[in-house]
């Protein structure tokens, strides 16, 4: 299905649309608003001029059947009024260029998508144009010869670093690493159908179980580079990353801006990557070069980077100090506050089913495959995948030689023909241990929070059993096949008998009629 309309709610410009030039011949799209809080506030002053549309309701109402499921309306008008419309549709060009088209497009702009789930399990690398995308701001178009990379801050020697200089393996020596990149919002949808929260369509998209995805990544370990300038001074904890992207949030405006702390680096868990799957970095991805955090949220991973800074404490940008924050089940609209939740770093043991999917009616002959994937942050590892076929009691253990490579930065892939005997509907549930222990927590419930993050919880789906080694389940689907009919849907009613008269009096007979003797 194709876009809807570019400008589905009409902008209408109060007087002439400001213009705000691009910091760097060969940066477009990249409006450098951190040095300069007299541009910051010029925007705040524009943005408080316009009446601009509400967020959509998309948790206490269905989830519109289109796709796009949300267009992001909001933040296309953020971007009219402040002139800056052709990063929007520059952003939407690159969707349509570098991903697959069967994309399901959760939010058009800024643009996050994930790949039909089929298609995720079926390969333990990811393609590039099947990869999660989960972006905060438009898509920077840069020219790879004119960009440099500065390193700042509490830096012993600074220094602008080109990105030829970067590749060249005289100066860093090369790195490839396979790394599973996660969003904290990944399975958000099991949150909003039971326990709806915060509902920003931007920081709080509605996904399913495919905002994850794994790559070979190629770059230089960023500990090399900050070795290479000398270090980092005393009392600088943590390293601070920019990216060209324009964020728009509570009003105002700013780059796309994240840290981690430097005990991270010194680990040699932070990569400096311009290469994807051994192809220079898709553009939606964050070409020319982009930082890859092991085992962390995926928002920390910051894509266009364009400045690296040393610093001493985490950084103050709203995406790291007030985004991505994990409360406890009590604090809510009502009393949230950016300091009574903790920030997401390291991500948790998680698992999902990908196939069958929720809802789907399946018909077997005693055993049903089952097909998904596994991960755990942090440098832990997926050993052991259980499926249960009753909601979690009784459990089946995924056979090792049924789960892909193991990895200490990557998801593992796994299937399992489960034996199943009953018939009707089922809560068929997935956990994973990791090597340190930790499993998943058995109910939505268990780990609900106000910001929807990190849907940890044990993956459940329902399905509709129809056993075709039981007797009588066998005749009726041979019934049904004989009159050209499908035992789908199965809330519409059948079109022929249940029973033939004397099937039914036979039957009575044996149970000695419906009411009893005397």
């Amino acid at each position: 299905m194709g876009p809807p309309e570019p400008n589905a709610i009409p902008f209408r410009p109060k007087g002439k649309l400001p213009v705000f030039e691009e910091e760097l011949e060969g940066w477009k799209g990249y409006i450098e608003w951190e040095k300069y809080p007299e541009k910051k506030k010029q925007v705040e002053e524009i943005l408080k001029q316009y009446d601009f549309p509400d967020p959509p309701e998309f948790q206490l109402e269905p989830l519109p059947k289109t796709n796009p499921i949300l267009t992001g309306e909001r933040f296309k008008q953020y971007h009219y009024a402040t002139g800056l419309r052709y990063i929007v549709d520059t952003s939407w060009q690159y969707v349509l260029k570098e991903k697959a088209e069967d994309m399901i497009h959760v939010l058009q702009f800024p643009y996050n998508g994930e790949p039909p789930g089929d298609r995720l399990v079926s390969t333990e690398i990811t393609r590039n144009e099947d990869f999660f995308v989960r972006n905060h701001g438009g898509v920077p178009e840069i020219d790879p010869d004119k960009y440099f990379l500065e390193i700042e801050g509490l830096v012993n020697n600074p220094k602008r670093l080109t990105l030829a200089e970067l590749q060249n393996e005289e100066l860093f020596p090369r790195q490839t690493k396979v790394v599973s990149l996660q969003c904290s919002g990944t399975r958000r949808l099991e949150q909003i159908r039971q326990y709806p929260g915060d509902g920003d369509e931007l920081i709080n998209a509605p996904w399913g179980e495919g905002a994850i995805g794994t790559a070979r990544w190629t770059g230089v370990s960023l500990k090399k580079v900050i070795k290479y300038c000398g270090g980092l001074k005393d009392g600088a904890m943590h390293v601070e990353f920019f990216g060209a992207d324009t964020y728009f949030k509570k009003g105002k405006v700013y780059n796309y801006v994240v840290s981690v702390p430097w005990r991270k680096v010194k680990v040699h868990e932070v990569l400096l990557a311009w290469e994807m799957n051994g192809k220079p970095l898709p553009k939606i991805h964050g070409f020319p070069l982009r930082a890859v955090v092991f085992g962390y949220i995926g928002a920390r991973s910051c894509k266009w980077l364009y400045k690296i800074r040393g610093i001493k404490d985490p950084s103050e940008a709203p995406v790291q100090r007030k985004e991505y924050l994990y409360y406890t089940p009590q604090i809510g609209k009502q009393n949230a506050m950016y300091s009574n939740g903790f920030s997401i770093q390291d991500m948790p043991v998680s698992s999902a089913i990908i196939s069958p999917k929720d809802m789907d009616v399946i018909t077997h002959d005693g055993k049903i495959k089952l097909r998904g994937w596994a991960f755990s942050g942090g440098g832990h590892w997926p050993v052991r995948v259980e499926v249960s076929p009753d909601g979690g009691s009784i459990w089946y253990e995924v056979p090792t030689e049924n789960i892909s490579t193991k990895y200490f930065h990557a998801w593992r892939l796994w299937e399992i023909d489960l034996p199943l005997d009953p018939e009707g509907w089922l809560e068929f549930c997935v956990r994973t241990w990791d090597n340190a222990m930790n499993t998943q927590p058995t109910f939505v419930r268990s780990a609900w929070n106000w910001d929807l993050h990190v849907t940890s919880s044990c993956h459940r789906i329902k399905v509709y059993s129809v056993n075709r080694s039981k007797p009588a389940t066998a005749a009726r689907l041979k019934a049904l096949e004989e009159h050209g009919l499908s035992i789908t849907p199965i809330t519409k009613p059948l079109e022929i008998e249940l029973e033939t008269d004397e099937q039914y009096h036979a039957s009575m007979k044996e149970q000695h009629g419906r009411d009893p003797l005397e």
